[in-house]
């Protein structure tokens, strides 16, 4: 009875403790960022170079033979697709078809044909400079680094206004949702790519079902939540409606055999062309938590910060780099070849590409990626699961997202 009652006592005190644990580390990561925020505006940078650093400092300081801050996958896996749904939402509910203009209209001239070039120039570049064996990975590369970050652009104009800075800026919001989305249906295509395209038709079908289900998904939660939000607002519901809404979007989605990432996509676009009572107030409290979910997520993707890289890996990243930076260009000239822009103008715009949580989240959630694999074994068809950063150049990718960050 004795020895019961004290094994139950220990395990509640090894439970309290562990938990306490938890809560400290969260606690530690969000008050580094919170300094890490406070120096930035200080210096006028973004903030996201500060937390990198930060976590790979973090990541080198241990108590005895542990690590100082340490979470449990489930958490990071969870916190990092929070953050994607957010980043997504927030994203596309800025497509307001109201407020398409001229400057819009250059803005996702430019999205577009910078991923497009990427898709066809950069996947070639990774390909043959890293030996990337795998064409899908180096056109989820090449995706994901068409992106600009909406935070690092606002940060340099926060309150400079005109042409060039307003295209940067929606360009910035437009191409988030398309640079988060496409990476995941290329992921979904990973399978093809083991058996060399030989199944296409088999898996085609189950692959559009992912895009009308997800589609339908955002289309179907877009219909209810807004129509009834038109008409009600609470200043404590109404926010955690839309946040709950967009992760429950999200979850259906894939329980559906959907693409999560597109049914909040589709759930955005909604809120950015629907009647909704206080939408502004909405979208600030939804900023307030992406901003939290940002600084545990930038923080931690500095433990992935890679110190032991080789010269000559250094040095084919900025060939790549200098080869993303062309492209770029490339994209504003023509975009602009009517428009009389300066050289120095056309420039600034091409150098002005800075990546930021998207890209984090992605190389996040790549190395904790769970593939299903399928394999002909004796005749029989089973589902070969591994970790995709064990994929063949699926390590290189990750590493190379976080040193273009």
């Amino acid at each position: 009875m004795f020895a019961t009652n004290l094994y139950t006592l220990e395990h509640e005190l090894n439970v309290t403790m562990s938990t306490l644990t938890f809560l400290s580390n969260i606690t530690l990561v969000l008050f580094i960022g919170l300094i890490m925020g406070l120096i930035a505006k200080k210096l006028k940078i973004p903030s996201m170079l500060l937390l990198i650093f930060a976590g790979a400092v973090l990541s080198n300081i241990t108590v005895g033979d542990q690590n100082l801050i340490n979470f449990g996958d489930e958490f990071l896996i969870s916190a990092s697709i929070m953050a994607l749904v957010l980043i997504v939402f927030k994203g596309s509910s800025n497509l307001s078809i109201r407020d398409v203009n001229t400057y819009t209209q250059h803005a996702l001239k430019i999205a577009i044909l910078f991923l497009v070039f990427n898709m066809l120039f950069l996947s070639i570049g990774i390909f043959y400079i890293f030996q990337i064996k795998s064409m899908i990975l180096s056109l989820v590369f090449a995706a994901v680094m068409s992106g600009t970050d909406p935070g690092s652009v606002l940060a340099l104009f926060p309150t400079k206004s005109n042409k060039i800075t307003e295209i940067l800026k929606f360009e910035s919001l437009v191409n988030t949702p398309i640079v988060v989305l496409i990476p995941f249906i290329l992921l979904d295509l990973i399978q093809l790519d083991s058996n060399s395209f030989g199944n296409f038709i088999e898996y085609f079908n189950p692959f559009m079902q992912q895009i009308i289900t997800g589609i339908g998904a955002g289309v179907f939660f877009g219909i209810i939540v807004f129509k009834f939000m038109r008409n009600f607002y609470s200043h404590k519901l109404s926010p955690l409606t839309l946040i709950i809404s967009s992760l429950i979007t999200y979850i259906l989605a894939e329980q559906l055999g959907g693409n999560g990432v597109l049914a909040v996509t589709v759930f955005g676009i909604f809120f950015g062309n629907t009647q909704v009572r206080k939408k502004v107030q909405l979208k600030g409290f939804s900023t307030m938590l992406s901003n939290i979910l940002e600084i545990l997520v930038f923080t931690l993707i500095g433990f992935l910060l890679p110190f032991d890289l080789q010269w000559d890996f250094v040095a084919k990243s900025l060939i790549l780099f200098v080869i993303m930076i062309l492209i770029r260009f490339m994209t504003i000239e023509l975009v602009f070849l009517h428009e009389g822009l300066k050289i120095k103008e056309r420039i600034f715009m091409s150098v002005n590409c800075a990546k930021g949580i998207a890209v984090a989240v992605i190389a996040f959630i790549l190395s904790n990626y769970t593939l299903n694999i399928p394999m002909i074994v004796d005749g029989v068809k089973i589902n070969n699961t591994m970790q995709l950063i064990n994929y063949s150049g699926v390590s290189t990718i990750i590493d190379l997202m976080i040193l273009f960050m």
